[in-house]
């Protein structure tokens, strides 16, 4: 490393605060209540309930979601044995790691200690405090002796990650690697560099997964591992130990169709390469510098697929592909072991995951690599949020199978749904609209069909049965984006694609929009124009005439621009004299909606009533109960401005409409998400609890209290939501993303199953802002 990227890793570490870790409290400390709850005298219900059935631990404490990471600090990285004070931010960045990737909790424990029985009797006693245990950077042999040990006299996992995750990486990689060259894992050989702890464990899987035994080839630094050697040799090399006269690396690699290097820099030779069997597989994985580097490795066998432990050549092998998700499915089913099956079930699905096309957020995350399966990608990679669903269901499903799980998960396909969670914070809020889209799918038709987004998006909605994609676009961009991009849907089969220059309909419909705008400035020739290059307008005209049921767009353009044009097309919903643009706020606080957020700059209090009872209507197709706050600077009458007599007039407008929706207004955003605050100034407030729908008295509100609670609440969006047009037709901003597009497809469904009849005629439209 070089020193000014040492130097970056100390400030890292030392600045704002020193470390990675803080704790933090899960519950509420406002009051003498909350202290009476939490500790004395209730607690005593919690420690009463647990004595009785020390199976309520899992209901009543994070025992269930808290994992020990163990060391002793005698093997830290490629550091060695520097102790266990020098091994805390290793211990303190494997916890950051749980709990980025897989949300679970994570105490870092450096003990000072080296007899292996005085090891293993300390952290049998952590076993009432945590629900597993990572051991991790304690060198062999003694590693292999205090798991053995610590599993036989515990009923929580164990796992040696620097054995066992590094083989799980390992073994996916040898399954795809020999999947690509075709050859059969039971006839291969494996020449491997490595008698610690990981090389041993790697074999053990390697073999579990089809290897022979009597076709691996172990070197360590002695030399060959072979029958009647006794010079540093134990029961876990024996076990590999050949008759054989062979005694160094360059004796044994002849016709190797695998090399696995778990050793030191250059102990393999370019030359040594020619001698490897056809396409070889050459896993050279130690750090800092592998056994060769991959770029001599790649001149010397250009047919080889290589992995390395490094993260600046592709296929690095990095445990945290691995170890939250074991851990997170062992520990969501109560298993008392990570046994074999769970093992191997986490191999084969990372392998698979390798195989399907990659995300959006894997591609924002390593712009410009290849990101598809083959020689330079045989393994996922480390930021592929989809890993916590494969690997953690698939780890959760062999410890039920292997009847090791003790607290069995009686519907798996919610339990994947709940993984999502940690992909998606909109999964959960957006699960309800998603069923009731999954029911009865729709034609939605997005305007942008060739966007590398709508791609996926469409990829996605197809494969969860939400929608019926309609594309429009050029047909061979879209062909040749999909197959660069490695997805699965084949246009004319998966998906519609309309050119819409090459449409029959292309004439037809330019003579509708003439019809429809011919007294606001459009002549034929404008029409014929408009039609062909604004797809926003096409969709529009298909969605009117029942050709599509509802359209995605805006992932380009300004969000004003494809609201005149949908106005102009669609117009509003029968009844309805405004619309309104409504966005959803998903953070750690709650979810909630705001508006209006991209349409009306300063609606009148009739708006501002109307866009309020099509906002509840909205939130409860998710599921949610409406609970509406009307904002403004007075608080209940402390001021007497044109603003908050409008907001004051639209309580009044809406409570008279809908006497049973929970809203009060005016008031300040504290006291509509405070009840303690509102009961304080207002006790007989309509409003209950927390007030999650917020309507804005201007768009400049809206947008800027928008844009500011995504940012400091690191919150996830959901829309913008059009509210009030006749036609389902959602506008998406430039910056949405992949997930952020399924879920306006999903919120378009659902509206057109409560749509009215195509041949109800819209209202005409007034003018409106249309802001961008």
């Amino acid at each position: 490393m070089s020193g000014d990227f040492d130097a970056m890793a100390l400030e890292y570490h030392r600045n704002p605060k020193p470390g990675k870790l803080a704790i933090v409290a899960t519950k509420p400390m406002a009051n003498q209540r909350d202290l009476a709850l939490a500790y004395s005298p209730g607690v005593a219900a919690a420690s009463s309930a647990i004595a009785a059935d020390p199976s309520l631990a899992a209901e009543l404490t994070s025992r269930a979601n808290l994992v020990a990471v163990v060391t002793n600090g005698t093997a830290v990285l490629g550091l060695g044995d520097i102790g266990p004070m020098a091994a805390k931010p290793v211990m303190e960045g494997k916890a950051v790691l749980f709990k980025k990737f897989a949300g679970i909790d994570c105490f870092d424990l450096e003990l000072n200690e080296k007899d292996v029985d005085a090891l293993v009797d300390t952290i049998v006693r952590l076993e009432p405090t945590f629900g597993a245990i990572n051991l991790e950077d304690i060198a062999a042999p003694a590693c292999f002796e205090v798991e053995r040990r610590c599993r036989e006299r515990m009923k929580i996992p164990v796992f040696h990650d620097d054995q066992h995750g590094t083989a799980i990486v390992v073994g996916a990689a040898v399954l795809n690697g020999l999947k690509l060259v075709g050859k059969d894992i039971s006839t291969v050989k494996v020449v491997s560099t490595g008698g610690g702890a990981a090389g041993i464990a790697c074999l053990d899987l390697m073999v579990s997964l089809g290897v022979k035994r009597e076709n691996v080839w172990l070197v360590d630094r002695i030399g060959v591992v072979h029958k009647g050697r006794n010079e540093e040799m134990n029961p876990y090399k024996d076990a590999y130990a050949q008759e054989t006269d062979a005694r160094v690396l360059a004796d044994v690699i002849d016709g190797a169709d695998i090399f696995l290097g778990l050793s030191g820099a250059k102990v393999l030779k370019s030359e040594m390469l020619a001698r490897m069997g056809d396409k070889p597989l050459i896993l050279a994985l130690a750090n800092p510098e592998p056994e060769i580097m991959p770029d001599l490795a790649r001149q010397a066998r250009p047919d080889a697929i290589i992995a390395t432990g490094r993260s600046d050549f592709p296929n690095q092998v990095n445990n945290v592909l691995c170890f939250p998700f074991i851990f997170r499915g062992a520990l969501d089913v109560g298993a008392t072991t990570v046994n074999e099956e769970m093992k191997i079930a986490a191999t084969h699905a990372m392998a698979n995951l390798a195989q399907a096309e990659p995300s959006d957020v894997v591609a924002a995350a390593y712009v410009g690599e290849n990101l598809r399966f083959g020689p330079d990608y045989i393994l996922p990679k480390p930021f592929d949020p989809r890993l916590v669903i494969e690997v953690s269901s698939a780890v959760a499903k062999a410890a039920m199978d292997s009847g090791v799980a003790t607290r069995p998960i009686a519907d798996f396909r919610a339990y994947r749904d709940q993984l999502g969670q940690y992909v998606f914070r909109s999964g959960l809020v957006m699960k309800p609209v998603i069923s009731k889209a999954k029911a009865a799918p729709k034609r939605v038709v997005y305007a942008e069909g060739e966007d590398p987004r709508v791609l996926r998006c469409a990829q996605v909605v197809v494969d969860d049965g939400i929608a019926q994609p309609v594309l429009l676009g050029r047909l061979d961009v879209i062909e040749r984006t999909i197959a660069d991009m490695g997805l699965r849907i084949r246009p004319g089969k998966d998906v519609e694609v309309i050119e819409v220059i090459r449409d029959l309909r292309y004439h037809n419909y330019a003579e509708v929009y003439r019809q429809l705008m011919g007294r606001r400035g459009v002549s034929p020739a404008n029409a014929l124009n408009i039609v062909r290059t604004q797809p926003t307008v096409f969709g529009a005209l298909m969605v009117r005439r029942g050709e599509a049921d509802a359209m995605v767009c805006g992932t380009s353009g300004r969000y004003g621009d494809h609201y005149a044009h949908v106005l102009g097309v669609i117009g509003l919903r029968k009844g309805v004299k405004v619309a309104a643009a409504m966005n959803g706020l998903i953070s750690q606080k709650g979810t909630h909606f705001i508006c209006d957020t991209y349409v009306n700059s300063d609606p009148t209090a009739e708006q501002v009533a109307e866009i309020a009872r099509l906002a509840a209507e909205e939130v409860k197709r998710f599921g949610i109960e409406p609970k509406v706050a009307l904002l403004s600077h007075s608080n209940f009458g402390t001021a007497d401005t044109p603003s908050a007599r409008k907001m004051r007039t639209a309580y009044e407008l809406v409570s008279a409409e809908m006497p049973d929706l929970e809203v009060d207004g005016e008031m300040h955003a504290d006291a509509a998400l405070s009840e303690v605050l509102r009961k304080g100034l207002l006790p007989d407030s309509k409003l209950k609890g927390e007030a999650n729908l917020l309507v804005m008295p201007t768009l400049d509100a809206a947008n800027i209290a928008f844009n500011m609670l995504k940012i400091l609440a690191d919150a996830q969006n959901v829309g913008p939501m059009l509210l009030g047009v006749a036609r389902p037709v959602h506008i998406a901003t430039p910056s949405v993303t992949t997930r952020g597009l399924v879920n306006l497809t999903a919120v378009a469904v659902v509206d057109a199953q409560l749509a009215a009849p195509v041949n109800a005629a819209p209202s005409p439209a007034p003018a409106q802002a249309g802001e961008g």
